[in-house]
């Protein structure tokens, strides 16, 4: 493709050819940024998408650039008359084309670096995931590798070597860094299986949940409804059970549970709770709030008031309102709400003797014997008599 223009510029002296490649090449690039890009900009404002902007923007100082360069680079490689120029071929490569052409690559590896990252910003504000953020960083990943290994090959440096070098060094890097290397091929893993997305409201295993606000290459960062920052590894939420909540549908069902008393008229009763469910401003009207009878309690008729909210987090405010909004409506319509109740009977024991007076004891006969003159001064008188009598039978 260049064959002809080289054929063309061989014709010209060393520095005819140097002036005449030089003076074209900066009116490229002077063309570029005040008559091309103008009228692309022109262009890009009038269409209703940002993503054309981006690119324009980001291609006007590497395509500028390119064109200023790349004369310097066509100089380098049309020197076929090397015996008239003052340096030799090998100086005019490593000093001017071979840098030329590895700063264009840098400029352009930076250039797709910005759209493609500028790109994702512009997806996530949409509310989309798409490629958002994890993509970024591989993205930028591969970009650098990519200009990396263009920028050795420019120099004529083999590659061959390097690679088995860094697969060593991924070896030793892979076992020093692998809960990295986790955390980043489980941010990967969620990503394609369509776990969650930026906006969405999870509840993790461990009992934590929250508002996902950022996934990153590490980690995924939550909200909770303290406005607390909770930061997961991507390796853990990549083995743990989630269940989001936001998703097929952002809206969510409530259930609301509620008693009333035997002998209440029923169908009054559901009308007034679907009722209250309708006036709630929390609560959406399609599908339509409904009574369901659960359960015959104990002391009560047990239903659910079933409803749904347009997102997760008006779950817990929604049931809060619902629920002063039935005692208000039960009252009002005089229904009752029953609660368990308790009969306590109380037993009482015998009366306690009076303080100071002294519980009768039982007594009983015992025979015992008795030494003399130790007999008892409070004895009866017959006792001591038939003692005497006893003591006089045995003297005769």
């Amino acid at each position: 493709m260049l064959d002809p223009l080289l054929e063309y510029l061989s014709g010209y002296g060393v520095v005819e050819r140097t002036i005449l490649v030089l003076a074209v090449s900066f009116a490229a690039a002077v063309v570029l940024e005040f008559v091309v890009f103008k009228v692309a900009r022109k262009v890009v404002r009038q269409t209703g998408s940002k993503f054309d902007d981006v690119v324009v923007s980001e291609v006007r100082w590497p395509l500028v650039v390119t064109a200023a360069l790349g004369g310097i680079w066509l100089l380098t490689v049309s020197s076929a008359d090397a015996a008239n120029v003052v340096v030799s071929e090998r100086d005019l490569q490593d000093f001017f084309a071979r840098p030329a052409a590895v700063l264009i690559v840098l400029i352009w590896a930076f250039a797709l670096n910005r759209i493609v990252n500028r790109a994702v910003d512009l997806v996530d504000k949409t509310g989309k995931y798409d490629f958002a953020p994890i993509f970024s960083n591989v993205w930028t990943f591969i970009v650098l590798a990519g200009a990396g290994v263009l920028s050795l090959s420019i120099y004529n440096i083999a590659i061959t070597p390097l690679l088995g070098a860094a697969g060593i060094a991924g070896i030793a890097v892979g076992f020093a860094a692998k809960d990295t290397v986790a955390n980043f091929f489980g941010g990967l893993a969620l990503y394609f299986d369509d776990t969650y997305k930026i906006g969405d409201y999870v509840v993790l295993d461990t009992g934590d949940s929250g508002t996902v606000v950022r996934v990153g290459i590490r980690s995924t960062t939550l909200l909770t409804r303290d406005e607390v920052m909770v930061t997961v590894p991507n390796a853990k939420l990549n083995s743990a059970s989630i269940t989001n909540e936001s998703a097929p549908q952002r809206r969510r069902r409530i259930r609301v549970p509620i008693g009333v008393a035997y002998g209440t008229d029923l169908d009054e009763f559901e009308e007034l709770a679907v009722q209250v469910a309708l006036d709630e401003k929390l609560t959406l009207d399609s599908p339509k709030p409904r009574m369901r009878l659960r359960e015959f309690g104990d002391s009560a008729l047990n239903y659910e008031l079933l409803c749904w909210v347009s997102t997760p987090v008006k779950r817990a405010k929604a049931v809060h309102r619902l629920n002063k909004g039935l005692y208000n409506a039960l009252n009002d319509a005089n229904i009752g709400i029953p609660f368990p109740q308790r009969d306590v009977n109380l037993t009482t024991a015998d009366t306690a003797p009076a303080a100071g007076v002294q519980p009768e004891r039982a007594t009983a006969d015992v025979d015992e014997p008795v030494a003399d003159g130790g007999g008892d001064e409070d004895a009866p008188a017959d006792a001591t008599g038939a003692a005497a009598e006893d003591a006089t039978d045995g003297t005769q």
